[in-house]
Formats: structure tokens, C-alpha cells, sequence
């Protein structure tokens, strides 16, 4: 769902698997928001240009080395200042939304914020790439896994109270349980907070489970096996488009993508070699 204001490039859109979180991707040459407030927890970073931000009663700089955070129902306004070009990407929480991140992070209540503006490249590096991945819609998995993440690392370095977010235990057994899950149905649209309930854990504890004992993230683990699964069926000289779908990635773009990062050749390339 989308819709665009004629004066300058905006596009809105819901997230279609988390009820209350609405993305912004904005491209202004001239605007200006007059103090408001949002009943969500807004996140925004600049991707070009910048634009003047008051909050709290301080005047700062949005610029794309800056990540801004502001709690549900704090005031704030915004100009474009002396920026001839301000693009940005936010992200909006709703109360709903934000419980049910709590949840799959472990912790009982969301911090609460005592600063809006953060110098933290890595922070803002993952929320854009959670922004554009949720933005294309291709990958449901990567998706939850991306946000997890980002508001993981966004809660402990810059939030106040919320509680400790538990790391995942040292169990083998449960990693092999979600393993043998997703060998089991790697073609479905498996989700990350399900694998994470069925062994009784959190997704950023299940996140963490993945990268401890295995050095990939769960979405990377499961992508392995759709590779795999994908090279017996191309030695069988199925159609490639036909190959994607059956093991469960979006598209043969998506296919041929993974396929050669992971390879160093295209699907068509093995196909070849395999014949």
C-alpha cells in the first residue's frame, strides 16, 4: 500500500507480516515538517543531503552519518535548511509493533530513548539495508532477521531500561533441531520467529545460537540449503526458473543471485557443466 504527495518523491508502505510498522522512503528538494509527534517510535536515516531537525528544545543537523530516534509522542520538526536535496529512509513502530519486538528480542519493555540523534555507522548501515530489504518484499526470513538485528543492537548501545537482552544458551541439541527443520522444509515460506518458538527461543537468541556455533546467520544457513538443494535439481537439467521456486527463493533473479555469490557462476553456467 502506497501513496505518493505530488510536491515532492514519497513513497509509504506497510509492512504486510508486522502489524504497526509503516516504512518512509522520502526524496525532498523542499519541505518542511512544522512540530508533530507520532504515536510510533520513529528511526530515520539520511541517505543524501540533510536537513535541520528540533527536538528537545535543540536544533541539530541530519546528515547520512546521523541516525535519528524518537520516542512515541515526543515533539519534533524538521526544514530542509541548507541541504538543496534531503533523501531518507524512516521507520515507524507502533505500541503493537513494538511489544512484539520485545517479545522476539526477550525483554519485557522497550527502552526509552534520552537522546534522538546517533553518530553509529554500523547502526545505520543495517537499518538501511533492513530498510531496502523490507522495501523489496522478496525475502520474509531475511527480513525479520534483519530487523531482529538492528533494533538488538539499536535497544542495548543507545536505549535506557528495557531490560537484558539474553544471549542464546549453548545448546547443540537445539541447533540441530532447528536445522533438521529447515532441512525438512526449506521450499516453504518458513518463518524465523516460528523456527525460533518451536525450540523455545527468542529470534535474536536463535540469531545468536546460529552465528555462535555455526558462523552464519540463520537466513544464511537456510539459503545454503536451498543452494544445494538447487544444484541436484539443475543436474537434472530442470528449468531454472521452475528450480528457484521449487526450493523456496523468490524468483530466478534471486536464485541466480545467491547462486553466484556463493559459486562464482550462474545457474545456467552449472546446468552446462552438469550436462
Amino acid at each position: 500500500m502506497a501513496r505518493t504527495d505530488p510536491r515532492n518523491s514519497t513513497q509509504y508502505w506497510w509492512d504486510r507480516h508486522l502489524t504497526g510498522l509503516s516504512l518512509l522512503r522520502a526524496d525532498f528538494t523542499t519541505h518542511e515538517y512544522p512540530p508533530h509527534t507520532h504515536d510510533a517510535l520513529v528511526v530515520a536515516a539520511t541517505e543524501q543531503g540533510g536537513s535541520i531537525v528540533k527536538s528537545r528544545g535543540e536544533v541539530t543537523e541530519a546528515r547520512v552519518s546521523t541516525l535519528f530516534v524518537f520516542n512515541p509522542l515526543e515533539p519534533h520538526a524538521g526544514w530542509m535548511g541548507w541541504s538543496e536535496r534531503w533523501r531518507y529512509r524512516s521507520l515507524y513502530l507502533t505500541r503493537e509493533a513494538l511489544d512484539r519486538v520485545a517479545r522476539e528480542l526477550g525483554i519485557e519493555a522497550v527502552p526509552y530513548f534520552t537522546r534522538n540523534m546517533f553518530d553509529d555507522p554500523d547502526l545505520i548501515s543495517g537499518f538501511l539495508a533492513m530498510h531496502r530489504a523490507i522495501e523489496q518484499g522478496r525475502d520474509v526470513f531475511r527480513e525479520r532477521e534483519l530487523l531482529v538485528g538492528t533494533f538488538s543492537r539499536l535497544f542495548q548501545r543507545h536505549g535506557s531500561g528495557g531490560g537484558r537482552i539474553e544471549p542464546a544458551p549453548r545448546d547443540r541439541m537445539l541447533l540441530n533441531r532447528v536445522i533438521e527443520r529447515m532441512r525438512a522444509d526449506y521450499a516453504s515460506d518458513l518463518r524465523l520467529e516460528e523456527l525460533a518458538a518451536s525450540v523455545g527461543l527468542t529470534t535474536f537468541q536463535l540469531i545468536g545460537l546460529f552465528k555462535r556455533t555455526t558462523g552464519l546467520t540463520p537466513h544464511a544457513y537456510l539459503t545454503q540449503i536451498r543452494l544445494g538443494m538447487a544444484c541436484r535439481r539443475l543436474r537434472h537439467s530442470q528449468a531454472i526458473a521452475e528450480v528457484a521456486t521449487d526450493v523456496g527463493f523468490y524468483d530466478q533473479s534471486a536464485l541466480t543471485r545467491h547462486f553466484k555469490r556463493c559459486y562464482g557462476i550462474t545457474p545456467l553456467q552449472f546446468a552446462r557443466a552438469a550436462a
